[in-house]
């Protein structure tokens, strides 16, 4: 393999871990206050969906990236309704929201384009364009580091550094503030923060919000900047995928940041068949390499479900004592 098909491969890895990433820490925040939310699949849908349509209406990806945002907090929020204020079963709530933003962002999508419940393709300014970095062009030809700072580094749209931004972003909040303590003991001992005077259901909803934020992030860049359009079921598993790379990573930003890269990395090879055929030397079917993400990911909840310690009120609605 030489070093521009390596950098080819590390930059698709970039691309296709980016949504996971923004999946998984949405993810994480949610878990680390004790709401299990197996629904980032179908608020990563309903983004990618409302984000093409409205920037495709009005012209502006930024117009289109607010809606996104917008609808996944919607159904963050129903979430948050069944799941927090009564205390409903997390795990049904959220395969719940799943069917609904499959069947509903087909249905809306055929009602407004009648184009088999798919968006038309966008293109200007209601697509991300890909941002060249200062100095990118001038270290172009320099050996070694021009190349990774050209083609790997840079080129990229800015929901990518964006996602990379929420890493260390993340784990400030969680491990550096008042507000971050106070989540990671809500995920704990929601008891314990209740009788300190503080809301339970306050900090949770916090959460939620945050968890759809981010998933709203991850769903816009899937429409406007990974493809130029929504189709259906676009997420394609990535949600349950961000969950396993999630237990993977223990719930901590850093590791989410390392296991989201290794499935962007197994999609990536899928994308080049070839190239594996060239370094194993045996032709692997395109089919195998397709799943490969998907079967790490029943590996890792396999073999690592037992292994990493979920936040010990995880999943389980707060009552409070009378």
């Amino acid at each position: 393999m030489d070093f521009a098909t390596l950098l080819q491969l590390l930059d698709s890895t970039i691309r296709l871990g980016t949504p996971l990433l923004f999946a998984c820490l949405a993810g994480l925040f949610s878990e680390r206050a004790g709401v299990v939310d197996i629904g980032l699949e179908g608020k990563m849908l309903i983004s990618a969906f409302f984000s093409a349509a409205v920037a495709y209406m009005t012209g502006s990806v930024w117009i289109g990236l607010l809606a996104g945002i917008a609808s996944s907090i919607a159904l963050s929020l129903v979430h948050g309704l069944a799941s927090i204020t009564f205390r409903g079963n997390q795990l049904i709530s959220g395969v719940a929201i799943n069917f609904l933003a499959a069947g509903t962002t087909v249905l809306i999508a055929q009602d407004w384009f009648s184009q088999g419940g798919r968006t038309p393709s966008l293109t200007g300014g209601a697509r991300f364009s890909p941002i060249t970095l200062p100095g990118a062009e001038a270290l172009r030809d320099v050996p070694v580091i021009g190349p990774i700072y050209y083609d790997l580094i840079s080129g990229h749209t800015i929901l990518v550094y964006l996602a990379f931004l929420c890493v260390p972003l993340t784990a400030w909040v969680l491990y550096s503030t008042r507000f971050g303590l106070r989540l990671r003991a809500v995920g704990e001992n929601p008891a314990a923060v209740d009788t300190a005077g503080i809301s339970v259901v306050g900090l949770r909803y916090a959460a939620v919000v945050i968890c759809g934020v981010l998933t709203g992030l991850s769903g816009a860049y899937l429409a406007t900047s990974l493809q130029a359009g929504f189709v259906k079921d676009m997420s394609a598993g990535r949600g349950y995928i961000a969950l396993a790379a999630l237990i993977f990573a223990k719930w901590r930003p850093w590791y989410a940041l390392f296991s989201c890269m290794l499935f962007g990395f197994l999609q990536a090879l899928a994308l080049r068949p070839d190239l594996i055929e060239k370094v194993i030397g045996v032709k692997v079917q395109v089919q195998l390499l397709d799943a490969m993400p998907y079967i790490l990911t029943v590996v890792i909840l396999a073999g690592f479900v037992g292994k990493a310690i979920p936040p010990r009120a995880g999943g389980e609605p707060y009552v409070k004592e009378r």
